[in-house]
């Protein structure tokens, strides 16, 4: 028999869950700081607006600047040219 040898195996299981807690209590803290800390787009709350989508659209040169123009004036409710 192995009397008086170490803490058991309760005390060996209650090490590796508090351990398992520890890891996750990391994990989580750390995915945490990185969507609070505005990492671009990630770390934002909330959805874009409309007028910040047309704006990321045309700094990627997804749309050209007539189209640019027409959106944001449709936006801003007015019809292009008008003013």
């Amino acid at each position: 028999m192995m009397y008086g040898y170490g803490p058991g195996w309760p005390w060996m299981m209650l090490m590796m869950l508090l351990w398992i807690a520890l890891i996750a209590v990391i994990v989580w803290a750390v995915i945490g700081l990185v969507q609070c800390s505005g990492g671009g787009e990630h770390g934002r709350q909330g959805r874009e607006t409309p007028q910040e989508i047309l704006d990321r659209r045309f700094a990627l040169g997804e749309i050209d600047a007539d189209e640019y123009r027409q959106a944001r004036a449709h936006l801003a409710g007015r019809e292009p040219g008008s003013s």
